[in-house]
């Protein structure tokens, strides 16, 4: 479902534990991004088949795999942050681009059953409570997730 724009800083006040990469904008580092996710989920307890940590890599190679598809400018990577909050039990996946003129749907869009793309957003619609995109200065977008550690 996606909601008004949030960020990190309207979150609590509260000691987060986050991870910050930068990744080539190729689909070698939207893997990178996935893997650099589970280890550290499995660091903080979730084994990388546990349900939480898998919805956690389908959302990072989601966001990744677009940022790299629809956000790749030449020359730039593309960021990665986690950020957990264990009292309010939420993960925060943000993934940031330097393309500015391309802008995230406001729903996720629908997608035709033989069609052989458009189903990423399907899947962070449903495997996150909440999703969406801010700008950033100077240029480009981040776009982010948040789910729930219980699953």
């Amino acid at each position: 479902m996606l909601t008004e724009t949030a960020t990190p800083e309207d979150m609590p006040q509260r000691e987060l534990q986050s991870l910050t990469v930068q990744c080539p904008s190729s689909p070698r580092g939207a893997q990178v991004a996935r893997r650099h996710a589970v280890r550290w989920m499995e660091e903080r307890g979730h084994p990388p088949a546990s349900d939480i940590s898998c919805a956690v890599a389908l959302v990072v190679g989601e966001l990744a795999a677009n940022a790299v598809q629809h956000g790749r400018v030449p020359g730039r990577e593309f960021g990665l942050l986690l950020a957990l909050d264990r009292d309010a039990g939420v993960l925060r996946v943000e993934v940031a681009d330097a393309a500015s003129a391309k802008r995230l749907p406001t729903a996720a869009p629908s997608s035709s059953p033989d069609g052989e793309s458009g189903r990423g957003l399907l899947l962070v619609d449903v495997l996150a409570d909440r999703w969406g995109s801010t700008p950033r200065s100077p240029v480009g977008k981040t776009v982010w997730a948040e789910l729930r550690l219980e699953i």
